[in-house]
């Protein structure tokens, strides 16, 4: 539960500075977010119910989250070379 409010925290951030953003990072970033809530949510209903600990369940989300962090890193780094922009196409199960 600490995690989807830090997560939750983390998009209101987010929204606050996505006009200083390039429209391959605000993709990306969009797309890494949203990829990140549904491997959240996984995580705490596996742990609800008994399937891992709460300690896994926060690896996975830390994990889904650092990856979310890359794809717009990624995106920023495309819009500043003009490059192509980072693949969204990732399913959240691919973790």
């Amino acid at each position: 539960m600490k995690k989807l409010i830090a997560l939750s925290s983390a998009l209101a951030l987010g929204l606050t500075v996505a006009a200083c953003d390039g429209p391959k990072e605000n993709a990306a970033e969009d797309a890494g977010e949203q990829q990140a809530e549904v491997v959240n949510e996984q995580a705490e209903a596996a742990e609800d119910a008994g399937a891992m600990t709460d300690e896994q369940a926060d690896a996975m989300t830390d994990q889904a989250e650092a990856k979310a962090d890359a794809m717009e890193q990624a995106g920023e780094a495309a819009d500043q070379t003009g490059a192509a922009g980072p693949a969204a196409t990732a399913t959240p199960a691919a973790q």
